[in-house]
């Protein structure tokens, strides 16, 4: 190829420069006859020392080798941060792998509709603390508090309406709300919004809670009905208590709605003497009730009977009587009465409360 009498020779030799450095990165290509003679001119003139020092290796070069340098940095860094990652995955933010760290989890599990077959799956043993009370807890994506409870579809029963049914889960969850999440229960104080649910004039139930909140002891324990701590002893943490659950209905035995609840509550707690450490109490309940025709028996219109309830309580001093549960610290190790009954799962919602719950005190296998 002849040479373009418009084109200088500083030009060429340029062209063949970058032409040069840029084909030694790609695949080999013939190069131009004009090419390979100003190439051979420019090796002469190497030889001969009438090159600048560092033509080949100038500034735009070391640049390019700096960048290559910079990034093989970069690479072995990601490399063994993806090494670490594949080890515990929960490192990464935002629950990418479903197992993020505690407190920042976002999946929060469906609401129950049956039965569980099984107790949860064991969980990284975290140690639960003021800013993550639920480490290490099945219940850390359990709903929060009344989220939790979640009232089912009503439907007409036989020979009662829709509305009556609704009114019968509506009031349960109220029940349910002011008994084991108000703050004025938990701290210990008459749980009045309770009280404004309960049919007074079912026989002896009044009675037996107002002595039960009055002078508590074994047989008058409040702590059948309602959550309650010493607050003088011990504190929640945060504003969150975890709920799981189900709700049920159907037409009762005296042609009413009857509700059947089963719902488990945890509470994170801390002592009130300024301690940092954490646990937490697990509460099961089991509950009937019955909204009972007020036409036809004797009966509050709007309010529930009580057909029968039982609990289940993890981490709480056996034989204290006093109306309060007592949480157990780990460092403080048991107190009380020794634990006469099995050592059970408190989160295994799969298995039922055994009669005499609360005399049955056992040993939690996790709190």
């Amino acid at each position: 190829m002849s040479k373009d009498p418009e084109i200088p020779d500083d030009v060429w030799e340029q062209f063949a420069r970058d032409s040069e450095r840029d084909i030694r990165g790609s695949a080999p290509k013939e190069p131009s006859a004009r090419a390979r003679m100003v190439t051979e001119r420019l090796k002469k003139k190497e030889a001969r020392g009438e090159l600048p020092e560092g033509w080949r290796t100038g500034p735009a070069w070391q640049k390019k080798k700096s960048r290559r340098g910079l990034w093989t940095v970069l690479g072995v860094a990601v490399a063994a941060a993806v090494a670490v990652v594949a080890v515990k995955p929960s490192l990464l933010p935002g629950d990418l792998f479903g197992g993020s760290t505690p407190e920042t989890a976002t999946s929060t599990l469906p609401a129950e509709t049956a039965a569980p077959t099984g107790a949860p799956g064991a969980e990284d043993p975290e140690t639960p603390t003021l800013d993550a009370p639920f480490a290490g807890s099945p219940a850390l994506r359990w709903a929060d508090g009344e989220a939790g409870i979640v009232v089912p579809k009503a439907k007409a029963l036989d020979g009662l309406s829709k509305e009556r049914v609704e009114l019968a889960l509506q009031q349960t969850k109220k029940l349910l709300v002011a008994a084991n999440l108000d703050t004025k229960t938990l701290r210990g104080e008459r749980p009045e919004k309770a009280f404004a649910i309960l049919d007074p004039q079912q026989p002896d139930m009044f009675d037996d809670l107002n002595r039960a909140l009055r002078k508590p002891n074994k047989t008058y324990d409040p702590l059948l009905m309602f959550s309650r701590f010493d607050p003088a002893e011990t504190r929640l943490v945060g504003d969150v208590i975890k709920t799981r659950g189900r709700m049920t209905f159907e037409k009762g035995d005296q042609n009413g709605v009857a509700v059947h609840a089963d719902y488990t509550f945890v509470y994170p707690v801390a002592r009130t003497d300024g301690s940092t450490e954490v646990t937490r109490t697990i509460v099961r309940r089991v509950l009937d009730f019955e909204l009972l025709d007020a036409t036809r028996y004797v009966a509050t219109e709007g309010r529930l009977n009580v057909v029968q309830y039982s609990r289940d309580v993890g981490n709480s001093t056996c034989g204290v009587y006093d109306g309060y549960m007592h949480p157990e610290f780990p460092s403080s190790g048991p107190t009380g009465s020794p634990a006469a009954g099995p050592t059970t799962d408190p989160y295994d919602r799969s298995r039922g409360i055994p009669a005499g719950g609360a005399e049955q005190c056992g040993t939690a296998s996790r709190t």
